[in-house]
């Protein structure tokens, strides 16, 4: 795998490395070594799939606080996705910024997503599927969320009228707490 940072501290995207001959490739996708060699989060506990039918379907954002945060490793398994992680961890370098990343079937591409960021994305093609493992287990009274077009952060999403579930779209706006 090939790790490469992102502006936002702890997190990276995790590329395949394929190993091609006449038939196909093969390629790791999980090695608890090498996230542990970059001191990464390897509780996997949990995994889950997404399915979305249409284009411009939006989830997000979301993530789940102390003692219940979780870390995630965020893949597209079929389709394309633009996938959006915003950094709410107050003693942060990277605090209130966020950054995003294209995640098609085709590359391979996944996000790691430390504790205390929060994870959204939208569909850029009908019948997208994405794959998670995450550290820690869901848990309901720890889950939060933020709205999707918060101001404060200023995303560029590639859709304008996203197809948005009722609790996404309702989510309040974040209060950004100034540097001390």
């Amino acid at each position: 795998m090939i790790f490469t940072p992102t502006p936002l501290e702890g997190a990276y995207l995790v590329d395949l490395e394929r190993h091609e001959d006449e038939r196909g490739y093969l390629a790791r996708t999980w090695c608890r070594k090498e996230f542990e060699a970059r001191g990464l989060n390897t509780g996997l506990v949990q995994c889950s799939q997404s399915y979305s039918r249409r284009r411009g379907t939006l989830r997000g954002l979301h993530w789940q606080v102390a003692p219940h945060a979780e870390a995630k490793l965020v893949r597209c398994v079929r389709g394309a996705l633009w996938d959006v992680i915003v950094d709410l961890r107050s003693e942060s370098t990277s605090y209130g910024r966020h950054f995003g990343a294209r995640l098609d079937a085709g590359s391979g591409r996944a996000l790691y997503v430390p504790e205390g960021l929060a994870h959204g994305y939208v569909t850029l093609e009908d019948h997208t599927e994405v794959f998670y493992q995450m550290s820690e287990y869901y848990h309901p009274e720890s889950a939060r969320g933020i709205r999707w077009n918060d101001p404060s952060f200023s995303i560029e999403w590639p859709v304008r009228d996203p197809i948005l579930h009722p609790r996404d779209a309702a989510y309040p706006d974040f209060r950004l707490e100034p540097p001390s």
